[in-house]
């Protein structure tokens, strides 16, 4: 048993604590009292919480004064890996990772592929989890801490430029939308190419009328030969290619956060070799293909 008093919520900054799971937890502690142990550890001479953020608060609204707990002999890193560890079930929200890696990352100095060994993920998951949580304005993560707007709604509102955040999550606000309606209305936004146009778009929103409700379920999809795969993809680069071509010919990284921008920057620089690499292929696949289809009587 241990006094809740003193212990420290340092993690908590990792997590989200809505209002809901709290009364229910608080529900269950006067119902069936605590039935499972906090996990902390230790730091600087102070017990810190792994697991068990909303056991405490609720303990604490009731007035009581200690729970049950085991503490884990880890240090700062362990201690939050151990406490995605503690979650896998249940599963953290994108968002929650997000603020995890990016914890690792700035306060604890790992690399991006340390963190993907540790977590077990590729690099390029946690990429985009740097990538989500850096270019979402503060102001819409202090929202979701809030309970304002929920953890997916504001990870659709990130794939808006920085400037436009505020203001689309005030929509998602007032009007209550749901997270598929907050997708499709930042998909209306990015349509738009022209700044003022989305601020006045969201503006309109702000007051005017909901988004259409979610389409129903869609139709199975067909079963795509190879080539029907390929030429996808290959369709798939094109748009890509060209839209990140108009995005960066428009959007110079200075306007972004510096802590996008070097994000921005170093998988720039990485992806560089990657369609180098590609570009040597398509050039000898095609060689190959023309020779292939070569009429001997035709004049070379």
């Amino acid at each position: 048993m241990v006094e809740i008093a003193p212990l420290g919520e340092r993690l908590s900054a990792l997590r989200l604590c809505e209002a809901n799971a709290l009364a229910t937890i608080g529900r269950s502690l006067e119902q069936h009292g605590q039935l499972s142990a906090l996990t902390l550890f230790s730091q600087n001479g102070r017990l810190e919480i792994i697991d068990g953020f909303k056991r405490v608060r609720a303990a604490r609204a009731l007035g009581w004064s200690t729970l049950l707990a085991r503490t884990a002999d880890v240090g700062s890193i362990d201690a939050k890996l151990r406490l995605r560890e503690l979650h896998d079930r249940r599963g953290l929200t994108e968002l929650e990772e997000a603020w995890l890696v990016r914890s690792l990352y700035r306060e604890d100095g790992l690399s991006q592929p340390e963190i993907a060994r540790r977590m077990s993920r590729h690099k390029s998951w946690v990429w985009r989890r740097l990538m989500l949580v850096e270019s979402l304005d503060l102001e819409v993560q202090a929202q979701v801490r809030l309970g304002l707007i929920a953890a997916r709604a504001a990870v659709a509102v990130s794939r808006l430029p920085r400037g436009n955040q505020q203001a689309a999550s005030a929509v998602v606000v007032r009007r209550g939308l749901t997270v598929r309606q907050t997708d499709l209305l930042v998909d209306e936004v990015l349509d738009l190419t022209n700044a003022d146009a989305r601020e006045r778009l969201l503006a309109r929103r702000l007051d005017g009328p909901v988004p259409a409700k979610p389409p129903g379920p869609r139709p199975s999809r067909a079963v795509r030969s190879e080539a029907d795969w390929m030429g996808a993809d290959i369709l798939r680069v094109r748009e890509t290619a060209a839209r990140l071509q108009a995005r960066l010919g428009a959007t110079p990284l200075a306007t972004f956060a510096p802590a996008a921008a070097e994000l921005i920057h170093d998988a720039l620089v990485r992806l560089s070799p990657v369609l180098r690499a590609l570009d040597g292929v398509i050039g000898k696949v095609t060689v190959r293909s023309d020779h292939d289809h070569h009429d001997p009587r035709d004049p070379i």
